[in-house]
């Protein structure tokens, strides 16, 4: 019992020590402010009363030893003379650019901080998120910190998507990007035979000095604005994805044998014969994850967790594995795939069709009724899978409890949904995902629009990956003993912020919510509360932003510190190889460890995180601009036409409505209110008329006509309709 109360009381200490340090930093951001213990706690994140007694002993203490001075009783500031001690700023900064079509720019520091802002005749050629230099200027009293760019580190990207303007002796290619500031100056032997009024990419390939804009020459003509393909195409670009693949990686994808040599089918483990599916959307093409599942005699389940052994076929630094690095990912626009693979290798030769051998990477579990984990192995497989099932399938044998593979169906939803329920039950947060999809025609024109929410055969899947995931990160990463630790690539969610989670926390309260910030857990539980309160009101879509927002950003690293979201120490991407590079690195490594080899070298591995993770965030950027450009073409032809929405942001410009059904958001511009002068009352997230005082706030529902489309800028613009 004594053990347990030193471990409380070092626990306790440290927690004390961690709270005093972050108080500290917000007395050292504002020196000359005084605050209370109430003012402490909010910024802190927290409300409940245990936090604010510690609160006050710390304020207490910390006026004792004098680095506080207690200006009215109970108010504290900093003590000057440790004002003196902070470090002083450095005179230059590297960070990244923030870009505004004004052309002027913030730059986010690489070592954290406060944005520091760059005057429109301040950015040099910068562009929009290069890596730069800045210099950073004498900062003044409550006042935002300026600099000036000095240097391009490198460039973010060098080709950009526009409309081509000819002139008698030169062009100019006006970017799509609102995020551009600057048009490309294109000599006329430069243009590559692009009209005027054509979408086309041009590449930078010099920026004088003396010159306000960059020279540029074109690499492609994509075609006229407004064609499928050619939007399509430039939301590719757009976001630095190649329009095809290179010849010589085709080439070598097609001399690639999709036969199965008796020496391989020798070196693996064989689950021709045990029950084994496929379970994916209905119009998936790659297939690169399959579950089986077979009963052992001493009443435990088995269950396979399969996964496409691209491995095998993709050597490293060959043509494939270089093109498919440098892609990162596979991009899902709203009518097509644009994979990481050669469709040989993604929808055939490492695809886990459907009654053909297959080779897989397998992570294979014991488990008993309750879902715990028993017995695990790790190693190369050949399967079979008995049948392709599309989600909708198993979710009608789900729900009806009948139909082909009934009995095995039905076990593997058991078992996900007691993983599932383990895994909240631990801390994991639900964030809430409505995917928005699209009707089209043949032409890729959108005839309707709907919501697909996940269900229980989605969730089926999602959490036999999860623990498939979670086992191969554990294995490497609990190796014990004194032994030279494995580098490995696994998947990092860092916590909050604790500022960013004040700031939201008091952005909830005003609308009537809140979170428990005393743990991890409680604040998990609190989150999903959250998300099912909000389920179908105006605000679920600006609160959800804001959540995200507040959340640090996943990504992959060789520095594991676990994953906040899922509540998961130890976490990687091992299940869909096929269309992200990390999971194939994953597959490599493991392999290597499991063979009984050294560990790599690190830092080596770090810089395929970054990259990898870079990818990501260009891929998702790339699929909201197909989705958002996909419902501006929707509602293109039906302008004057009525829907029910709902406020869902209020801004000094106007109020974005949300439309029921479709998630079409749209701006009513505040200029357009004839009725009344409105103004904003940001601290209530709501507009009032000045004369008559008509409220619109977030969350109320409206009827709206859509007023104008410009599918060039994917921008809606609505208009009110008063009853």
């Amino acid at each position: 019992m004594a053990k347990k109360g030193n471990a409380k009381r070092k626990a306790s200490k440290g927690r004390k020590k961690d709270l005093e340090q972050r108080m500290l930093d917000i007395f050292r951001k504002e020196p000359a402010r005084s605050f209370n213990h109430k003012q402490i706690a909010a910024r802190l994140g927290g409300r409940a009363a245990a936090m604010r007694d510690m609160v006050n002993t710390i304020l207490s203490d910390l006026s004792e030893d004098d680095i506080l001075v207690e200006v009215k009783p109970g108010k504290y500031k900093l003590n000057p003379v440790h004002i003196s001690e902070l470090d002083p700023p450095p005179a230059t900064v590297t960070g990244k650019v923030d870009m505004k079509q004004t052309g002027k720019a913030y730059v986010t520091p690489d070592e954290g901080g406060e944005d520091i802002f760059i005057a429109a005749n301040n950015t040099f050629i910068a562009l929009h998120r290069d890596k730069v230099k800045v210099r950073l200027f004498p900062k003044r009293s409550n006042r935002k910190l300026e600099g000036q760019i000095i240097e391009i580190i490198k460039r973010y990207k060098e080709k950009f998507v526009g409309v081509v303007e000819v002139y008698k002796n030169f062009a100019f290619l006006i970017p799509d990007s609102t995020s551009m500031p600057v048009d490309i100056f294109i000599p006329k032997d430069s243009l590559k035979k692009a009209r005027n009024g054509e979408k086309a990419v041009a590449r930078i390939t010099d920026w004088p000095g003396h010159s306000k804009n960059p020279f540029g020459e074109i690499t492609d003509v994509l075609g006229f604005p407004g064609d499928n393909n050619v939007e399509m195409q430039s939301i590719l670009v757009e976001n630095d994805f190649p329009l095809a693949f290179p010849r010589s990686v085709e080439k070598d994808a097609a001399a690639i044998p999709g036969a199965i040599s008796k020496t391989e089918y020798r070196k693996r483990r064989d689950f021709r014969k045990v029950f084994t599916i496929t379970i994916d959307p209905e119009d998936a093409k790659d297939f690169d994850d399959a579950l089986s599942l077979q009963k052992l005699k001493n009443g435990n389940w088995e269950v396979g967790i399969h996964i496409a052994d691209v491995s095998h076929y993709v050597r490293p630094n060959g043509s494939i594995d270089k093109e498919a690095f440098d892609r990162g990912t596979s991009i899902y626009l709203v009518d097509r795939v644009i994979p990481m693979l050669p469709e040989k290798l993604s929808n055939h030769v490492c695809s886990l069709n459907a009654g053909k051998d297959k080779l897989c990477f397998s992570a294979v579990f014991e488990l008993n009724d309750e879902a715990e984990v028993l017995q695990q192995w790790f190693g190369k497989t050949v399967i079979n899978s008995d049948k392709r099932f599309n989600y909708e399938q198993v979710q009608e044998i789900i729900e009806k409890k009948k139909g082909e593979y009934r009995d095995q169906i039905l076990t593997l939803h058991s078992l996900a949904s007691i993983l599932r329920d383990e895994r909240f039950k631990n801390g994991s947060i639900n964030f809430q995902t409505q995917e928005v999809r699209f009707k089209l025609d043949e032409k890729g024109k959108p005839l309707g629009v709907y919501l697909k929410e996940q269900k229980d055969s989605n969730k089926l899947i999602e959490d036999f990956m999860l623990l498939a995931n979670r086992k191969v990160a554990e294995f490497i990463g609990k190796r014990k003993g004194k032994q030279k630790p494995w580098t490995f690539v696994y998947r990092i969610h860092d916590q909050p912020q604790q500022e960013k989670l004040a700031n939201f926390i008091q952005f909830l309260d005003k609308l009537g919510y809140s979170l428990n910030v005393n743990s991890q857990r409680s604040l998990a539980k609190s989150f999903n509360k959250l998300f099912r309160d909000i389920a179908g009101k105006g605000e679920e879509n600006m609160i959800e932003a804001i959540a995200i927002r507040t959340m640090a950003k996943a990504a992959y690293s060789t520095n594991n510190i676990g994953h906040y979201g899922l509540a998961f120490p130890y976490y990687t991407h091992f299940t869909s190889p096929i269309r992200r590079y990390p999971d194939l690195i994953v597959h490599r490594l493991l392999e290597r460890y499991l063979e009984g080899k050294p560990p790599v070298n690190k830092a080596e591995y770090e810089d395929i995180c970054e990259h990898s993770s870079e990818m990501e965030r260009k891929a998702i950027d790339a699929e909201r601009s197909s989705i958002k450009y996909k419902q501006a073409e929707y509602l293109l032809d039906k302008i004057g036409q009525e829907f029910e929405g709902l406020i869902s942001g209020v801004s000094k410009w106007g109020i974005y409505v949300e439309i029921t059904g479709n998630k079409c958001e749209g701006m009513v511009r505040l200029q357009d209110l004839e009725d009344d002068f409105y103004y904003l009352d940001e601290e209530n997230y709501q507009v009032i008329g000045q004369r008559h005082g008509q409220q619109y706030k977030l969350g109320d529902r409206v009827r709206i006509k859509v007023k104008r489309i410009d599918l060039s800028k994917k921008q809606m613009d609505f208009q009110m309709v008063h009853p």
